[in-house]
């Protein structure tokens, strides 16, 4: 069954190729799709297209299919073009010429917007909370380790004393700015399309706004054409906004991979948490670490993608769109897995406390013993080059006496304001 169907056959090559995967894909969005068919029966029913015992029966059928998916026993046949078609089929088996009112004063073009807008919008909210959660293991490891130190690195040299306190914490505070954008991408989300039909509105009295509260909008799309026109616009902005958590989680990632090997040594994990080699027997690998880093990358590409597909096409529908939908649904639930599993494994972090004495971290406190020049009164420049030459010359001797004068009162300073910092 096709939305479209005028009564011939389509070429059997051309169906396979332009419907894909669709019935696949469109299983995440069938759940919003009958939110939305409910919202728009109302709205029918309160315009006197339909009557009170039809929207009775299409409600009646629509929660029996809401009942079906939550079972698991919701399928799309291959006989359906998509989800759509599949429910419209459905309410009119079962309640004859009613279930055909179902697609009055709709396009299957606002139909899909809908569904993604809410798909989008709850799983969005989703990772919110998600990340929120792994923002608060961060900040409470954070605290925990706060004065354990930790070498800190510019151009991968040692370079001046740090702690896991702030490693931690940094990374916590990285994540406010990727909320900023996810908060964006929301914001887009939260604006009804439904009612826009292909793109340039209906000669029905449809009541729009009631549509919008129905189904929990902040607002609606109002300018029909612009509604169509977000149908892309959205898909890059979630895009950017899953790419920007993607990089903070790669790059933590991708900390705990060096710090786990045995030239740094900072880290460790349960021995159930990595895995081994089929030849080597002492190994101990970071995979999880590993795959967390590649598929966030993945997820970062996917701004590209978005760019690509939609770039320069004018405005109206077009078929383009339909290939929007797989990975963007791919990269939001990828992303819900890989912050639950990223949350669960670091809170089984083990740190350990670096040797200090050895060779390689003897110019950890150069930029200390240069202060402490300062504070007894040498200029700084005096200061900088009397270590530098000691260092050159092969004579220097490190003071670490004042080793957490520092990072100790920066810790302190900044966790609690972090803390309030994370958007609502």
């Amino acid at each position: 069954m096709k939305l479209w169907d005028k009564g011939f056959s389509i070429d059997q090559q051309i169906e396979q190729f332009t419907v894909g995967n669709d019935r696949e894909i469109d299983l995440f969005i069938a759940k919003y799709d009958i939110q939305a068919s409910i919202a728009h029966a109302k709205m029918l029913a309160s315009i006197n297209i339909i009557s009170s015992e039809e929207l009775q029966q299409l409600e009646e059928g629509l929660k029996k299919l809401t009942d079906q998916l939550e079972d698991g026993n919701f399928v799309i046949e291959d006989q359906f073009e998509d989800v759509h078609s599949k429910i419209e089929f459905e309410l009119t088996q079962h309640y004859g010429e009613v279930g055909k009112k179902i697609h009055t004063a709709r396009s299957r073009n606002d139909q899909v917007l809908v569904a993604l807008h809410l798909y989008y919008k709850e799983n969005l909210t989703e990772i919110k909370t998600l990340v929120r959660t792994f923002f608060d293991t961060l900040l409470s490891l954070s605290e925990v380790h706060k004065s354990v130190l930790l070498p800190g690195y510019t151009h991968l040299q040692v370079a001046m004393p740090s702690s896991f306190g702030l490693w931690f914490s940094a990374y916590a505070e990285t994540l406010v700015d990727d909320i900023y954008l996810l908060n964006a991408a929301l914001q887009s989300v939260n604006q009804n399309p439904l009612g826009s039909a292909a793109g340039y509105g209906s000669s029905f009295p449809i009541d729009r706004e009631s549509t919008t509260q129905e189904l929990g909008f902040e607002t609606l799309k109002y300018n029909v054409v612009a509604a169509q026109m977000s149908r892309g616009k959205n898909e890059r902005t979630i895009a950017a906004a899953l790419g920007g958590i993607a990089n903070t989680l790669s790059r933590f990632a991708m900390d705990i991979c060096l710090y786990m090997s045995q030239n740094f040594g900072f880290v460790s994990f349960p021995n159930e948490l990595t895995t081994g080699s089929s030849i080597m027997p002492h190994k101990k690998n970071p995979d999880v670490f590993e795959l967390i880093r590649g598929k966030c990358n993945k997820i970062q590409a996917l701004q590209t993608e978005m760019i690509l597909i939609t770039n320069n096409l004018p405005s109206g529908y077009h078929r383009d769109f339909q290939l929007l939908k797989e990975n963007v649904i791919s990269a939001v639930e990828e992303m819900k897995n890989i912050l639950s599993i990223f949350n669960y494994s670091i809170k089984q972090i083990q740190v350990k406390e670096f040797d200090m004495n050895d060779e390689k971290y003897k110019y950890l406190f150069t930029v200390d013993n240069i202060n402490t020049l300062v504070e007894e009164g040498m200029s700084f420049r005096e200061a900088y080059q009397k270590i530098g030459l000691a260092v050159e010359n092969g004579n220097y001797i490190p003071d670490m006496t004042k080793k957490h004068t520092h990072i100790g009162s920066i810790h302190n300073l900044c966790l609690a304001e972090i803390e309030n910092k994370f958007p609502k």
